[in-house]
């Protein structure tokens, strides 16, 4: 008798065991949870009309771009600015739109800098394109200042050795008029010691030290009394 009850109280206490070595327990791994697909941004527009440095004859202005790709395949819509300088900050406007093209009316004899950026439907967004610059025709104008300089070297807030360094940019006019340039550099801002006046190349070398906040800026001249003052730039020395 004592026998059985022992065989019995073995089998009760092996059942647990039994179970848990079928699968039943849980020590298994679980499922890894699905990683969220990233979204990608679409590709840069390119833009199209009005072509760059042109001068539009009508201030009702129609302007196009090519479009974003999005690689996911979401839609896409467009982001656009379009400003009186080439660094985005006066007189900006925004607008969106959901076509590759758009229509402003501006302010007429004024030179105006656009470019466009596009955004998928998830808020993933492209660099903005490169920028164009035109002019509107003005009542009576006959002679139109030149557009802003565009800076080339050294780039804004760059970090750059001690030595000899050449500032270079770029600057256009929409007469086609020959353009000279005052420049001007220094340690304050803006820059008021004039390093260069009247030359016709654009760019300028010239000695720099280490550990130091450089400034300088560009003044653009045509051959009928057009002046642009551009805006300032700045780099460092490491």
């Amino acid at each position: 008798m004592n026998k059985m009850k022992n065989i019995i109280l073995l089998i009760v206490f092996l059942i647990p065991f039994i179970f848990m070595s079928c699968g039943g327990g849980g020590g298994d791994t679980p499922d890894p949870s699905p990683q969220p697909v990233e979204n990608k941004a679409p590709s840069v527009p390119t833009l199209s009309k009005p072509d760059n440095n042109v001068l539009c004859i009508d201030n009702v202005v129609q302007f196009s771009w090519n479009a974003a790709t999005d690689p996911d395949g979401d839609p896409v819509s467009y982001e656009f600015q379009i400003a009186t300088d080439n660094q985005f900050s006066e007189n900006l406007q925004n607008k969106t739109a959901s076509s590759t093209s758009i229509s402003i009316d501006l302010n007429k004899g004024v030179a105006y800098y656009w470019r466009v950026k596009a955004k998928d439907s998830k808020n993933a967004s492209s660099n903005y394109s490169s920028s164009f610059s035109f002019y509107t025709e003005g009542e009576g104008q006959k002679n139109h200042v030149p557009f802003s300089p565009a800076i080339v070297s050294p780039a804004l807030n760059e970090i750059v050795q001690e030595g000899t360094i050449k500032l270079e940019w770029n600057a256009t006019d929409v007469d086609n008029d020959p353009l000279t340039y005052d420049v001007y550099f220094g340690t304050v801002n803006p820059p008021t010691n004039k390093v260069a006046e009247g030359q016709s190349e654009n760019s300028y070398s010239l000695d720099i030290t280490s550990f130091t906040n450089y400034y300088w800026s560009v003044v653009a001249k045509d051959n009928k009394g057009g002046v642009t003052i551009g805006q300032v730039w700045n780099f460092k020395t490491d």
